[in-house]
């Protein structure tokens, strides 16, 4: 196999990670919701998420026993 092969691989692979609903609770995000990667086989505890202003904001898991394809993330602060 020659690298050409594997970068395509590698990119393939990307494009169809699994993927959550992150959910946000509070802060100036609440009531939105991005897709999050899924990081070993469950939704990550820390999601940091580009504000309208320019900002980031950081949310955490609100719960750390969730299931389904949908998470809810709580507002911690701008980074």
């Amino acid at each position: 196999m020659n690298s050409g092969e594997s970068g395509a691989e590698n990119t393939r692979s990307a494009e169809t990670a699994p993927t959550i609903t992150a959910a946000f609770a509070d802060g100036p995000m609440k009531g939105e919701t991005v897709e999050a990667e899924v990081v070993e086989g469950r939704a990550p505890k820390i999601i940091d998420v580009p504000a309208g202003d320019g900002s980031t904001c950081r949310y955490c898991l609100e719960e750390w026993v969730q299931t389904g394809a949908s998470a809810e993330y709580s507002f911690l602060y701008r980074v």
